[in-house]
């Protein structure tokens, strides 16, 4: 009967041996991808060609002094303004019905397309022409929309 193992002896690597087992791993995945490796070297050479290698080099090196000077510049009060009003920006936007905001986009280009037809035809508006437009549905329709957002606006303007 077999003598059974007692102690396993684990094969220790000299460090000249790991260094060797290394730069075959690194020739191996050289050579498997060899194109990789010359587009990387082709893109690393335009780009020290237009000195952007070197930009970068130094923004690295001063990357404290570039934080203070980034974040002065993001603590004046015209960029915290921007921010603040973004921000709020997009809280009313979130506020906002997609389709109505989609309706009244479409509303503001067909009325920039007829503002645009009216100046190509550069007639004159006299009181009765604007009188006789206002039986017309859309300008009626566009008349009372305006009349109420703005109503909306003046009561959205007490608080």
């Amino acid at each position: 009967m077999a003598v059974p193992i007692t102690s396993i002896k684990k094969q220790q690597f000299t460090e000249e041996q790991l260094k060797e087992q290394k730069l075959d791993n690194l020739k191996q995945l050289l050579s498997d991808h060899e194109d990789a490796v010359q587009q990387v070297f082709t893109i690393m050479a335009e780009l020290n060609d237009i000195g952007a290698l070197e930009a970068a080099t130094k923004l690295l090196e001063a990357k404290e002094d570039v934080a203070h000077i980034a974040l002065g510049q993001l603590t004046r009060k015209p960029v915290t303004n921007i921010i603040n009003n973004l921000m709020g920006v997009a809280g009313a936007l979130t506020e906002l019905n997609p389709e109505t905001t989609t309706k009244l986009i479409e509303g503001l280009n067909a009325g920039v397309d007829e503002a645009n037809k009216a100046l190509e035809a550069d007639e004159k508006v006299s009181a009765f022409k604007l009188v006789k437009m206002l039986n017309d549905p859309d300008v009626n329709r566009a008349l009372n929309f305006g009349v109420h957002f703005l109503k909306g606006l003046g009561k959205g303007l007490k608080d």
